[in-house]
């Protein structure tokens, strides 16, 4: 199964956010091999990351053997050390790393989630959170079963407004009841002092994690906060690669980590974080875990399984899960069970 085309497009996304996402881009990667087989990744960063894989990456991988994907994995970040440790690189590599591991699937005729688990039920029903980032929303996940929300609160400012974002915490604590999962969601908008000021207010509404408060690089302040806030922190969803998630778990930075599978390195990178966290007892909650990438991992992997709602902006590829009363399946196809939306 030799790797004979490697080709990368940046896909429309009517209604994506207007920041890096819309303007570097999502982008899907497409690899064919001498059998006649095509896997399909998602990775980011736009046409940087087409220009990475359809220059260094394709003079790579051209020839070689599409089923040896962990060697492959390791080639690729070898190969690119110099210049792309994190960032578009990776987020490059892991739309690689995705149609590669799709590849292994369809040569097997089952799902990924079963190559990582033999076991796994793919009938079960895994628990869903949705990201809501106003009243509307939030009401709306309510009405349509969710008994988990994250609330966004960059509206409440980057100097946040501590009383309001405590109004809206006990809002939606009282029409979840005690037994619902509630979340907030900072956007690295804060720092460490207005985090514990918040953290203090919400403590008692039982907040199962405070995310990313602080950008990813202020070491210092995540290992504060993990010391001094009675709201378990969370992060990683802009961090990268097995050595960038071995700091922040050997460091007890953070609480729960939350790779996103389309940027971190691939499904390699995310295998690679769930053994870590096991051995040292993290939680792993990837970004947009009920997308059709993460989403076999978390079946496959998670001992508390938990995937957030999914991008409605991402409409290139067919066959993304559905959520069902705030639950959501493993796709059953090939592969990861995906497909060209046109096709």
């Amino acid at each position: 199964m030799r790797i004979t085309q490697i080709k990368a497009f940046q896909p429309p996304t009517p209604g994506s956010p207007p920041d890096w996402r819309t303007q570097l881009g999502q982008m899907v990667v497409e690899i064919t091999t001498s059998d006649g087989l095509t896997g399909i990744g998602v990775g980011g960063g736009g046409l940087a990351g087409i220009h990475v894989i359809e220059t260094v990456l394709r003079d790579l991988l051209i020839g070689e053997d599409a089923s040896q994907v962990e060697s492959l994995h390791e080639a690729m970040c070898r190969h690119t050390a110099f210049y792309g440790r994190s960032g578009l690189v990776v987020m490059a590599i892991s739309g690689v790393d995705l149609a590669l591991w799709d590849l292994r699937g369809k040569a097997a005729d089952t799902t990924v989630a079963q190559i990582l688990n033999p076991a796994v039920d793919l009938a079960a029903s895994l628990p869903t959170y949705r990201t809501v980032f106003d009243d509307a929303e939030t009401e709306e996940a309510l009405a349509s079963g969710f008994r988990a929300v994250k609330l966004h609160v960059e509206r409440f400012g980057d100097d946040p407004d501590v009383t309001g974002i405590e109004r809206l915490v006990a809002r939606v604590r009282d029409k979840l009841g005690s037994s619902g999962s509630l979340m907030i969601d900072a956007f690295a908008k804060w720092n460490v002092e207005s985090t514990l000021a918040v953290a203090r207010a919400i403590a008692p509404y039982q907040v199962d994690w405070l995310e990313e408060p602080l950008l990813p690089d202020d070491l210092s302040g995540y290992q504060r906060l993990m010391q001094e806030s009675p709201v378990p922190i969370a992060g990683g969803e802009h961090e990268y690669l097995a050595n960038g998630f071995r700091r922040l778990m050997d460091d007890r930075l953070h609480a729960v980590v939350q790779p996103d599978i389309n940027w971190c390195g691939g499904m390699t990178t995310l295998v690679e974080i769930y053994r870590m966290a096991k051995e040292l007892g993290v939680r792993v909650v990837p970004h947009r875990g009920a997308e059709g990438y993460a989403v076999h991992a978390i079946a496959a992997l998670d001992q508390q399984p938990l995937a957030e709602s999914p991008r409605t902006w991402f409409q290139c590829l067919s066959g993304f899960p559905a959520l069902h009363s705030g639950t959501v399946r493993v796709p059953t196809g090939a592969g990861f069970g995906l497909a060209f939306a046109d096709a």
